[in-house]
């Protein structure tokens, strides 16, 4: 251990995996792939067996944590859709419909008032340079910041509705069972 790391504190950016056992790293360096990579590539970077990296890999298709590409060679990459749909089914089981349903209000309220700010529906449809040029109050900073959170809000109170639509069909279920 460096002299500048502390024991309790996160492991260094440039060692994430270190303590992780193989399996681990290579779900890590999964989660860090914005695009298609080998399996010798993902070893690499989890510093693993390239044939350890395949079993995993393998394994994670199979569950549909990463999306295999057949090819020479043959690719993985992040299903994303996997992790909305974890996302959700966790929001689902962690709070309850009214909580999920303030949520929604919340982020909804949220969103009408950048509609309102913008005079736009999307935050795609606002020319940050222009609301900057424009605005006394805001800077082009705040504008991107301002559009930043305005599209997580978005898709946010999607998750959350997706979240409050299965907890509200889950209870159905349980009440009529």
């Amino acid at each position: 251990m460096s002299n500048t790391e502390s024991p309790d504190g996160p492991p260094s950016f440039e060692d994430a995996f270190r303590d992780d056992d193989v399996e681990q790293r290579i779900y890590g360096t999964i989660l860090q792939t914005r695009e298609p990579a080998t399996a010798s590539a993902i070893a690499e970077q989890a510093e693993c067996d390239p044939k350890t990296a395949r079993k995993y890999l393998g394994w994670f298709s199979d569950l549909g944590i990463v999306t295999r590409h057949d090819g020479h060679p043959t690719t993985y990459e992040r299903n994303d859709a996997y992790f909305q749909w974890r996302r959700i089914n966790q929001l689902a089981a962690e709070h309850t419909i009214d909580e999920l349903q303030e949520h929604v209000r919340n982020l909804t309220t949220r969103i009408t008032d950048y509609e309102d700010t913008y005079d736009a529906t999307t935050p795609a449809a606002v020319n940050a340079v222009d609301a900057a040029e424009t605005s006394d109050e805001r800077t082009i900073d705040d504008v991107y910041s301002d559009l930043a959170d305005w599209a997580t809000a978005r898709d946010e109170r999607k998750r959350y509705e997706r979240a409050r639509q299965q907890r509200a069909g889950a209870d159905t279920d349980q009440a009529s069972g």
